[in-house]
């Protein structure tokens, strides 16, 4: 039979908190699932630190991927049924198109690294390249997959991932303001949270999407359900994205992949010295060598070990931010603005005369996210609109019918946090360091920075 159209003799279920049921009835994404490199997404957390906040946050990258695959599979499935092509180029769905869109997301995730954002930004890697790399790369377990359904269905799935795939439909299930993807995600982080902020009824979404000639719309009769997935996603990055703890917690394992950075690879001289113990799944990282192999060596489970090992390091601040970050001790962070900026520099000194290395014990992060952004050319990366279909087949932008919407279009939200020793707030007049401790806290009023006579 041919692998492109073989089925399961009995369609497969995964258990699963959201969905109930995942439910997998082609051999090819059983197969999918069952590679090495899918199965390492067990090991990957989905949210990285927030599980030091919300404690229940411990779900993987695997389980989130599977989601992402069911509601796609279930489009794939409202498609088929509701809005299947009659005619070429009708703008209807053309099934041909299910089993590339199933392994796209299915796939699509398949390049997060352990801590992957903070792991990034420090050793410059990119999860979506790594993505299309394993994807297309002839060792890896997925491609060998991918393969056996046709020599050029590698490069097709990898196209869909990286937008560049011919039809608008399928790149927008996968990767758009309202997709498979944030379907998942919101639903999937709000339950493990604990949280109600992602909660939206994806079933109304799921029965009001449509293809077109251009991609996906919603029937106008959905746009309540449409408002509240925008309104959902807002407070889902406000409350648990956005949470100041763990962005302090990511400032702590940045700070601390740096510091391993420049001791084992090619920093300073004084501290790249020999050492006892060697992280030899992150030297090709340190040392600029690191191949797709290499990359998948690495899972959240492997970098906490070299952080147990670090704990007993010779270096003092190694060894303090490995404590730091694996027994959950947080730096404190004070919101500012522009107009406040300039008083950044001297809080670090205040931490420096209080024995604090601000390198390392010091940070600066902002987060911001446009909850809704209609569609504008000019910007580096436009996003794809949200369209709404009415009775007559026009379709209109939604923040243009969307009062609520037109709210928050184009706002961000987010802020800008620097964060610093919980020392530094000590009330303890009895400490060596008790003056410097007063003379920060002054700047300092209900959790945002001010200059020390009382102005933000």
């Amino acid at each position: 039979m041919d692998y492109r159209n073989q089925l399961l003799p009995m369609e497969k279920v995964f258990r699963d908190p959201v969905h109930n049921y995942v439910y997998v009835q082609n051999q090819v994404i059983l197969d999918l699932i069952n590679t090495k490199e899918f199965q390492r997404l067990r090991r990957i957390h989905q949210l990285g630190t927030t599980s030091l906040v919300f404690h229940g946050a411990e779900h993987t990258r695997f389980s989130h991927s599977l989601g992402c695959y069911e509601v796609a599979r279930r489009i794939c499935d409202s498609f088929e049924r509701n809005y299947p092509s009659k005619t070429p180029d009708d703008g209807l769905w053309d099934n041909s198109e299910r089993l590339v869109t199933l392994c796209a997301a299915l796939l699509h995730d398949i390049g997060h690294g352990a801590y992957s954002h903070t792991f990034e930004h420090i050793f410059h890697t990119d999860h979506e390249s790594y993505t299309e790399h394993i994807i297309t790369d002839p060792e890896t377990e997925v491609n060998q997959v991918l393969r056996r359904v046709s020599p050029k269905f590698p490069a097709e799935v990898a196209s869909v991932i990286s937008h560049k795939y011919p039809n608008p439909q399928v790149v927008q299930m996968i990767s758009s303001q309202i997709d498979a993807d944030r379907m998942d995600y919101l639903l999937r982080d709000s339950y493990y949270t604990g949280t109600n902020y992602g909660t939206f009824d994806l079933t109304r979404i799921l029965r009001v999407m449509r293809p077109y000639k251009d991609g996906i719309a919603f029937s106008i009769s959905g746009i309540h359900a449409v408002e509240d997935f925008i309104v959902s996603r807002f407070q889902m990055y406000l409350q648990v994205y956005f949470h100041p703890v763990s962005r302090s917690m990511e400032m702590i394992l940045s700070h601390l992949l740096q510091r391993a950075n420049e001791i084992y690879g090619d920093g300073p001289q004084d501290i790249s010295q020999q050492r006892d113990f060697v992280p030899y799944f992150l030297m090709p990282f340190f040392n600029h060598t690191a191949t797709v192999a290499d990359y998948l060596r690495l899972d959240d489970g492997v970098l906490n070990t070299y952080f147990q090992q670090w704990e007993d390091d010779k270096d003092p601040v190694l060894n303090d931010l490995s404590k730091r970050f694996l027994n959950r001790i947080p730096l404190k962070s004070v919101r500012f603005t522009h107009e406040t900026e300039y008083l950044l520099p001297q809080l670090r000194q205040l931490i420096e005369k209080a024995g604090f290395n601000s390198t390392y014990y010091t940070a600066v992060n902002n987060s911001y996210d446009l909850p809704y952004d209609a569609y504008d050319p000019s910007t580096s990366k436009p996003r794809t609109q949200i369209e709404l279909m009415q009775h007559d087949g026009s379709l209109v932008e939604l923040s243009t019918v969307s009062a609520l919407v037109a709210a928050i279009t184009g706002r961000v939200s987010g802020d800008e946090r620097f964060f610093f020793p919980k020392k530094m707030l000590s009330t303890d007049d009895s400490e060596l360091f008790h003056p410097i401790y007063q003379e920060f806290q002054s700047y300092l009023k209900n959790g945002v920075l001010q200059d020390a006579k009382g102005g933000r």
